[in-house]
């Protein structure tokens, strides 16, 4: 879900951009789900190689690293609600990313606000 937010937002890297821009119009258009666009995009991997340099650093300070505990999963856990017995169980619908993406959005505006123009 992480990745369909950030590529819907701009923060694409130039590999869904220039690269392979046929899978994120698809994703644009809604016409495959977050997760199966992250299977069919990125090989089930998520590297630097599929967000901007903006995008990385964001991921990196929203995702758990050496330093500290990033706060995605604790924000995914609680936007999807905690009935499938775990994150991995959770429905890989629009409906579950419309729930998560305002979450997100919020980190990251409250993140650039912390960032040095």
């Amino acid at each position: 879900m992480f990745v369909a937010w950030a590529l819907l937002h701009g923060l694409a890297g130039d590999i869904h951009v220039i690269e392979f821009p046929e899978p994120l119009a698809r994703l644009r258009e809604r016409k495959v789900t977050p997760g199966q666009f992250f299977l069919d995009a990125c090989d089930g991997k998520f590297t630097d190689e599929d967000l901007s340099e903006l995008g990385n650093r964001f991921a990196e300070h929203y995702y758990e690293n050496d330093d500290r505990p990033g706060t995605y999963f604790t924000d995914y856990a609680a936007a999807v609600g905690t009935e499938p017995p775990s994150i991995y169980h959770v429905a890989d619908s629009w409906e579950t990313y419309e729930r998560l993406a305002p979450v997100i959005e919020q980190r990251f505006t409250e993140w650039q606000a912390t960032q040095e123009t």
